[in-house]
């Protein structure tokens, strides 16, 4: 099913730079103006200024940020910041991390990955996209003909094989690593053999993808692919058929994806009357006052199997509304019909289209009085602090929930998962000229 290739990854040159935690950086969509302008400020060589520069009033359809970051990338690579291994390789990238008190490892894969249409079912999506994103996209990738971050996908690997290529390949120095920054550092090494290449890419052959982050690149990716075709018919071969990805394997136990929890203000005192009428008509309410013991009890309420739950903080003092639906069918009516029935059990879907649609009549996607947090501890915070009037808390979803409504061609509600942590930008880049 899926081609992965090796790349010759362009990175950055030791005698440039010392340390790679001062010039990698986050992805674009989590780079606030705050924190680009602090990333400006760690080095003249941080890759914010490829992957999300600023911009200016003075820009211009010949100054602007897409060609800025062109001639920034130009110019490293004409002056040695950057250079390109002269090895093709397949990238063993240790990602670690601290979250809840725990240290993690997320142990992934950088590859070339062939684009597909998603009807071949090769790729296959979770999430929906959006035009705003995938149009800056776009612009990045005409101007720097490149890609800067990967796109993060997961894979079944059933029998272990490629889970023992890389434990050999660990044992081998890292071709670059950073100090711990944020709880967060990395460790990569180039696999060159031309011999575990080919087993990486013979195990992933049989195998569907499944994008865990990333679909506004991959969609980019697409549309560039298809633009290039027009003017170089037929080279099945040539770099833009192909993205950059980080592949993961679904029982990697650093695959960690965070609950999106909602956060809800702007209501009169009227309508969260109305609220807490009109919630048992669809759920059983039950009380847990918000005590030392709360998020224990919660958490073992919320794992019982069979059940779908989720819990709403600010509707009456200290205390959490424990909320089980009551009847699935009739719950799903008020669901859009062509989704499925996993689409319809999450808990995302019950808040998105059961609260906020049938109860509040509100549209989630857009709406200024929705916020997301995945911090379900600082959620509560902010409506005891009176930032927001509710929280409602959910479950994380699993990887087997992703891989199921992505083999049903269905896609989640947005803003359901989000993995943590983000890949970097500029640990490696892929040429696509």
């Amino acid at each position: 099913m899926a081609e992965v290739r090796a790349l010759n990854g362009i990175r950055y040159s030791p005698r440039f730079v010392n340390e790679l935690a001062d010039v990698i950086c986050p992805p674009y969509d989590i780079i606030s103006p705050q924190l680009q302008g602090e990333l400006y400020g760690y080095s003249p060589y941080n890759f914010v200024r490829v992957e999300y520069g600023q911009e200016s009033a003075a820009d211009s359809s010949s100054d602007n940020r897409y060609t800025r970051a062109a001639a920034t990338l130009d110019n490293w690579l004409k002056t040695g910041v950057m250079t390109a291994d002269a090895s093709p390789s397949i990238y063993l990238h240790d990602h670690y991390f601290r979250h809840g008190g725990r240290q993690f490892k997320r142990r992934g894969i950088i590859a070339r990955v062939r684009l597909e249409e998603w009807h071949r079912m090769v790729v296959r999506p979770h999430e929906g996209t959006l035009s705003g994103p995938k149009s800056d996209r776009i612009n990045l990738l005409r101007a720097l003909r490149a890609n800067t971050s990967p796109v993060l996908s997961m894979y079944q690997d059933s029998g272990g094989a490629v889970a023992r290529i890389l434990a050999k390949a660990e044992n081998g120095s890292p071709a670059a690593q950073s100090r711990p920054l944020d709880g967060e550092w990395h460790e990569l090494r180039a696999i060159t053999d031309a011999h575990e290449i080919a087993l990486i890419t013979a195990a992933l052959a049989d195998v569907p993808l499944y994008i865990a982050d990333g679909h506004h690149r991959y969609e980019s990716a697409m549309v560039y692919k298809r633009e290039q075709e027009a003017v170089h018919p037929g080279d099945a071969e040539a770099p833009f058929n192909f993205v950059m990805m980080t592949l993961v394997a679904f029982d990697d136990p650093g695959l960690l994806i965070l609950p999106p929890h909602r956060l809800l203000r702007g209501l009169s005192a009227a309508r969260l009357e109305d609220i807490k009428r009109e919630l048992p008509a669809f759920f059983d309410v039950k009380k847990l006052p918000q005590d030392g013991a709360a998020w224990r009890r919660l958490d073992e309420w919320q794992r019982e199997a069979g059940k779908e739950r989720l819990a709403v903080y600010g509707l009456d003092g200290d205390n959490f509304w424990l909320l089980t639906l009551r009847d699935f069918e009739a719950a799903a009516r008020f669901m859009p019909g062509f989704h499925t029935e996993i689409y319809k059990r999450m808990d995302v879907s019950l808040v998105d289209h059961i609260i906020l649609e049938k109860i509040l009549g509100i549209q989630p996607d857009g709406h200024t009085g929705i916020a997301f947090n995945y911090d379900r501890e600082d959620s509560v915070k902010k409506v005891k602090a009176g930032e927001y009037q509710l929280a409602f808390i959910i479950k994380p979803v699993v990887p087997e929930t992703i891989k199921d409504i992505s083999d049903a061609q269905d896609r989640m509600p947005r803003k359901s998962t989000y993995f943590y942590p983000k890949l970097p930008s500029g640990l490696v880049v892929n040429r696509l000229i």
